[in-house]
């Protein structure tokens, strides 16, 4: 009698030593250090790339990605076990704090925003800015960054649901977002002038070289340690020391703990670190391959 297909039936084999294979390659391509707990989850993404490159089974396709015989999968495959989670003003005491930091400061100021995920947090620190000024066009340039192009493109092209901005004061709503019409109806776009002030590039933090230059004022990197061991985090950290401005600010995401893994930082304010080092002493920047 032939066997019914069951939900509990997988479409694609997929072993544990399967897992640790991709647990190997994420670690070793982007730092993310997958826990035992993340299986399904691997399996539930990865078999969309399975589909989509038309290849039937774990082993193949691993074996074709390891080979460099798929092109751009690589990229597609570090995509696929990005987690990006986000919102508007996430983590919202951090924002009157870079308001206060920023109004200090003199000259042109730069900010990079180094996980930048879909360009939530990268337009809120632009309105941020913005307020602080009292201007749509204030002396900021933002960089924003992130390891997942598919993210990067939605970031750049600054349209988002209306429901996004449903904890936003409508104030703010007003003055920064453009309701779509027809069909647009239910979107927003965000205004030109916040979109001129950030360039968004993609980034992997465990790269080489980073297309960066110069130090900046301020940097956001926020919930991402959480998926790099500790080693990863004091390599990142160690890079980040140099482009930090003498009196830089560092935000991090809620449950990160930088103090662990740096000797370099102290704390600021919840979850904001600055250079522990004499104000006005400033580290020397490395060159960066752009």
């Amino acid at each position: 009698m032939p066997q019914t297909k069951t939900d509990s039936v997988k479409e694609f084999d997929f072993t544990g030593k399967d897992f640790e294979r991709v647990r190997a390659m994420i670690y070793k391509r982007a730092g993310i250090a997958l826990a035992d707990s993340k299986q399904e989850m691997v399996y539930s993404r990865l078999a969309r790339r399975l589909r989509a490159t038309g290849i039937s089974s774990f082993v193949r396709y691993l074996d074709d990605l390891e080979a460099g015989r798929m092109g751009d999968e690589w990229e597609a495959f570090t995509n696929a076990l990005t987690t990006n989670l986000t919102s508007f003003f996430r983590e919202a005491h951090h924002f009157p704090l870079l308001a206060e930091h920023v109004k200090k400061l003199n000259g042109p100021i730069t900010i990079w925003c180094s996980a930048s995920s879909t360009g939530e947090e990268p337009y809120s620190i632009a309105m941020t800015v913005c307020e602080a000024f009292n201007t749509l066009t204030p002396p900021v340039t933002i960089i924003a960054t992130d390891i997942d192009t598919n993210v990067l493109a939605t970031a750049a092209n600054g349209v988002y649901n209306l429901d996004r901005l449903d904890k936003m004061p409508a104030d703010r709503a007003r003055r920064f977002f453009l309701r779509g019409k027809g069909d647009r109806e239910g979107q927003v776009r965000v205004r030109p002038e916040l979109r001129q002030m950030i360039t968004f590039k993609p980034l992997n933090l465990l790269a080489d070289g980073w297309p960066l230059t110069g130090q900046f004022d301020v940097i956001f990197c926020r919930n991402v340690m959480i998926y790099f061991d500790k080693a990863t985090q004091r390599k990142i950290l160690s890079r980040f020391v140099p482009l930090m401005k003498p009196d830089a600010l560092l935000f991090a995401g809620h449950s990160e703990n930088f103090l662990y893994v740096s000797d370099s930082l102290k704390l600021r304010g919840k979850t904001v670190y600055e250079l522990d080092q004499p104000r006005g002493t400033a580290p020397k920047a490395p060159s960066h391959r752009t």
